[in-house]
C-alpha cells in the first residue's frame, strides 16, 4: 500500500474553494480529505483543483496521433500536455483510412490495458463528415460508415468512445445504434439543418464538437447546428477558447444561452503544444503556426496550438468567467459528459481518483498528479 498526505493551503474540489486542508491519497484514490495537518508528507505550492479532462487531442510535443499511431506516440502527446494540467484525454484520431483508425484503436487498447496514466478512450473525428464543412479534413477519406467501421467501433476494449459525425451522412437508426454501444455521439463538421440535427438529438447524439466552427450557423430563419446544439439544455458541447476559432463575444453568448455546466473547454491541439516547432506536415499539406494560430497551406484553421492551462486563464480572464467555473468547464463538465452526472473524476472527493494538479497565482501549472503519483513539476518537487 502506498499512502501520501497532502498539505494544500488551498484548494477547489470542483465544487468550493477551501482552505488548510490535507488530501491522503492511498494506492491512486483520496481517501481522506480533512484538517489534521500532523504527519504531513508532502505540501503544495499553489492552489490545488482538479485535473484537466480535454476530450479533444490530436497531438503534442511533436506528434501527431494521425501519424502512425503507437505507444509512444501517445505517451509523448500526454507528456505534453500534463505540462499544462491535463491528467485525462481523449487522443482525437480525425478523418483518415479505416487501416488507420483499427491502427489507433489497437494503441488505445494496449495503453488502457498497460495503464498508461491519462490515457481514458479514443475521439474518432470523422470519416463520416460533411464535405462542405470538412474544415481540414481530407476529403479523400471521408466516407458512410461501413461493416469495417462498426467492427471498430463495437470494441469493448478501448474505453470510452466519442464520435463526431455529421448527421446529414449518417442515419439517425446508426446514431442510435451507436449510442447503445455506450458511445458519446457528437455533431461536427456538419452543414445540416436545425431539422436534421434535431433528429440526430432525438436519437442519442449529446455533444457538438468545437461549438460554431465547421458546423451550419444561427440564423433568423434556419437555426442550424449551432442552433440546435444551445437549444438542447440536455446536451453538452466542447469549445475552443483561444481567440482564433471563436470570438470572445460569441464565446460568452453561448454560455449565457447553453447555461447548467453543458459546454466544456477543449484544446483541439496539434503537434506544436509543448514545442517551439513553426510548421508541420498534415495529410498531403504543411500546417504553420503564427502567433498561435494554425492554418493550412489549403487556407482553413488546422487545430490549435492551445493548452488546457491557457484556456481556462482565457476563460477566465478574456469571458470574465468566475475562476470556479472556468476550472469546472476544464474538469467538471468534461467528465460529467463522458461519465455521467457522479463521474469518477473532475472532482476532489474521497473515493475519486487522486487526478489533481497545482496552479500557481497566474493559473500556470506547478505541479501534475495523475493517479497518486507526481508527473510534472515546474520546480522539481512539492516541499517536505
Amino acid at each position: 500500500m502506498t499512502k501520501v498526505r497532502l498539505y494544500a493551503p488551498q484548494l477547489f474540489d470542483g465544487h468550493h474553494f477551501h482552505t488548510d486542508l490535507v488530501i491522503t491519497i492511498v494506492n491512486g484514490e483520496i481517501s481522506a480529505i480533512d484538517d489534521d495537518t500532523h504527519n504531513i508528507d508532502l505540501r503544495a505550492k499553489g492552489l490545488v483543483v482538479p485535473g484537466y479532462i480535454d476530450l479533444q487531442v490530436n497531438g503534442g510535443g511533436g506528434a501527431l496521433f494521425n501519424d502512425s499511431p503507437s505507444l509512444s506516440k501517445l505517451t509523448t502527446i500526454m507528456s505534453a500536455h500534463a505540462r499544462f494540467g491535463t491528467t485525462a484525454m481523449m487522443p482525437t484520431l480525425i478523418t483518415d483510412k479505416v487501416e488507420v483508425m483499427a491502427k489507433a484503436a489497437d494503441v488505445i487498447a494496449l495503453a488502457i490495458a498497460q495503464k498508461t496514466p491519462g490515457i481514458i478512450g479514443i475521439h474518432f473525428e470523422g470519416p463520416h463528415l460533411s464535405l462542405a464543412k470538412k474544415g481540414t479534413h481530407c476529403a479523400e477519406f471521408i466516407r458512410p460508415i461501413t461493416t469495417k467501421e462498426w467492427a471498430i467501433l463495437s470494441r469493448k476494449d478501448i474505453g470510452q468512445v466519442m464520435v463526431t459525425l455529421a448527421p446529414e451522412t449518417v442515419s439517425p437508426e446508426d446514431i442510435s445504434r451507436m449510442v447503445e454501444l455506450n458511445i458519446n455521439v457528437c455533431l461536427g463538421h456538419t452543414n445540416a439543418d436545425f431539422t436534421t440535427a434535431q433528429k440526430a438529438v432525438d436519437s442519442g447524439a449529446s455533444g457538438f464538437t468545437h461549438l460554431f466552427n465547421a458546423m451550419s450557423p444561427l440564423q433568423g430563419r434556419e437555426p442550424g447546428v449551432v442552433g440546435c446544439a444551445l437549444l438542447n439544455d440536455n446536451t453538452y458541447a466542447g469549445l475552443i477558447v483561444d481567440g482564433h476559432h471563436v470570438d470572445y463575444a460569441s464565446c460568452q453568448l453561448a454560455i449565457k444561452a447553453k447555461q447548467g455546466g453543458k459546454i466544456f473547454l477543449v484544446t483541439d491541439a496539434m503537434p506544436p503544444v509543448g514545442t517551439n516547432i513553426t510548421e508541420f506536415p498534415l495529410y498531403d499539406r504543411t500546417v504553420y503556426v503564427e502567433e498561435g494560430k494554425l492554418t493550412s497551406t489549403t487556407g482553413e484553421l488546422a487545430g490549435s496550438s492551445l493548452d488546457m492551462a491557457t484556456a481556462v486563464k482565457n476563460t477566465h480572464i478574456a469571458l470574465k468567467l468566475p475562476l470556479d467555473e472556468a476550472l469546472r468547464m476544464a474538469s467538471l463538465y468534461p467528465a460529467q459528459y463522458l461519465y455521467g452526472e457522479r463521474p469518477c473524476r473532475g472532482e476532489l472527493k474521497v473515493g475519486q481518483r487522486a487526478d489533481f494538479i497545482v496552479l500557481n497565482d497566474d493559473l500556470s501549472v506547478n505541479e501534475t498528479w495523475i493517479g497518486g503519483e507526481p508527473c510534472y513539476s515546474s520546480t522539481g518537487s512539492s516541499d517536505k
